[in-house]
């Protein structure tokens, strides 16, 4: 949102703005919880901190043009998101009875988009700073667990923060969710911006929706 632009200022927030880019939908979390003391959180982090470390390839200068530094990171999204987990969630309950096909078709474009977003955000020289929090904070949803973090800038230590939901499934610990500011949705904005092209039950609209957002994105 053009708000965020105005008051973050930094080239790492253009990410929270992409987050920002439906209606604003908070979520119902409190993040500041007690710590959830375990043994396992260095694993609960550990995609967070892959993550960080490919963005901090893709931004560093020459790391390449918009595909070569999207292949860069691609695996470091595969590891770190649920991206199952995350569109059904962001599609809500008629995900469940697409059909597999297409299903298959909606999550590759979905993987797609959700790479060409972070590859747009964080551009050659953008000098994005990225810092974890050490403690994993519990959820209040199940079993699922926060990783705390913030990007920031040479300029903005700080930054803005920026905090993922994780959920342990098959593949370990994963993304099932983005927090800004410790409290807005990622999944709860792209469902509202989703809605709409799944409002006549076409799901190639919304297909079509997310190609011209990767596109967009490439040509930024």
């Amino acid at each position: 949102m053009n708000i965020m632009k105005h008051v973050l200022k930094t080239t790492s927030l253009v990410l929270c703005a992409s987050l920002m880019a439906a209606p604003v939908v908070p979520a119902v979390f409190s993040i500041h919880a007690a710590h959830a003391a375990s043994a396992s959180d260095a694993q609960v982090q550990e995609p967070i901190k892959a993550l960080y470390a490919a963005l901090d390839r893709i931004q560093a200068k020459g790391a390449g043009s918009f595909e070569q530094r999207s292949q860069i990171l691609a695996p470091a999204i595969d590891h770190a998101y649920d991206m199952e987990a995350v569109l059904a969630s962001s599609v809500g309950p008629r995900y469940a009875t697409l059909p597999d096909d297409q299903k298959q078709a909606l999550l590759a474009t979905f993987r797609q988009f959700t790479i060409a977003r972070y590859v747009s955000s964080f551009k050659p020289g953008s000098d994005a700073r990225f810092t974890i929090d050490p403690a994993v904070t519990a959820s209040p949803v199940g079993n699922d667990r926060i990783v705390v973090t913030r990007i920031g800038s040479s300029d903005d230590a700080n930054g803005t923060e920026i905090n993922y939901v994780m959920r342990s499934g098959a593949r370990g610990w994963q993304i099932v969710d983005v927090l800004l500011n410790a409290h807005i949705s990622q999944v709860a904005a792209q469902r509202a911006d989703f809605s709409s092209a799944l409002s006549g039950g076409n799901v190639q609209k919304l297909t079509n929706l997310l190609q011209k957002k990767i596109k967009t994105f490439s040509e930024e």
